[in-house]
């Protein structure tokens, strides 16, 4: 028998009709191999949802930052924090000032810090162990119907936090908060991995896809037909 998520996974890229994998990440202390070369979280995820596997530990993650917004080592204090500030202001540029990044810092949830020594990012359909989320890497459309369908049972609008990096937004804050969230990503990682420009990541916490798949025969975000007034059904485009 098939693990539950390889099956959960199955039917959701049938409903929504994905045509790339959903990627399941998992923090764990486990005695698992990681990955021999250096990867980017963000690069992680985007291979990921082509059909690759990643162990990625303190070791062989091959940015600073997605080892720090990952748990894998402490924030930047010191020539570091100040290094950091001068990459973000006057190297990437995508905040004006160090007042302004540290308002983007303090205002979004804190990083899982110390959480695990290893995080695995794989295709859900072969995930050996049960995920902590799923990642859908995704066109707005598909991100649309997500959204609906994991807000159809109790109506709680997601509370979204797009700011910040990749591995922060799709990755860390689900897991710290357990929220759905919708990110664009951050302009860097977007450039550097050669993210379409019409894909989008939408993160489901694990423990919120059973509702997220029992909604899907309920809801017109799912299979479900509109119901017209008078008993008519739209199954189509609406006019």
């Amino acid at each position: 028998m098939q693990n539950p998520w390889m099956e959960e996974a199955a039917s959701l890229t049938d409903v929504l009709e994905l045509d790339r994998e959903i990627v399941a990440v998992t923090f764990t202390n486990d005695e698992v191999t990681a990955t021999g070369k250096k990867m980017w979280i963000c690069r992680a995820l985007k291979q990921a949802a082509a059909g690759e596997s990643f162990v990625i530990d303190r070791e062989t993650s091959g940015c600073g930052g997605g080892s720090w917004h990952c748990g894998f080592s402490e924030p930047p204090t010191g020539p570091a924090a100040r290094a950091l500030q001068h990459f973000l202001t006057r190297g990437e540029k995508l905040t004006h000032s160090i007042v302004s990044f540290q308002r983007m810092v303090g205002l979004t949830a804190p990083p899982p810090t110390g959480l695990s020594e290893r995080l695995i990012i794989e295709p859900a359909k072969g995930a050996s162990r049960r995920p902590d989320m799923f990642v859908f890497v995704c066109n707005p459309e598909q991100a649309c119907r997500l959204v609906w369908l994991d807000i159809y049972w109790d109506g709680i609008p997601p509370a979204v936090e797009l700011a910040g990096s990749l591995c922060h937004s799709a990755i860390s804050y689900p897991a710290v908060t357990g929220r759905t969230n919708l990110t664009l990503g951050d302009w860097t990682a977007r450039r550097m991995q050669k993210f379409e420009s019409d894909v989008v990541f939408l993160t489901v916490p694990y423990e919120r896809v059973g509702n997220l798949l029992a909604a899907v025969p309920e809801s017109s975000a799912g299979t479900a037909p509109v119901e017209m007034p008078g008993g008519g059904r739209l199954t189509g485009d609406i006019p």
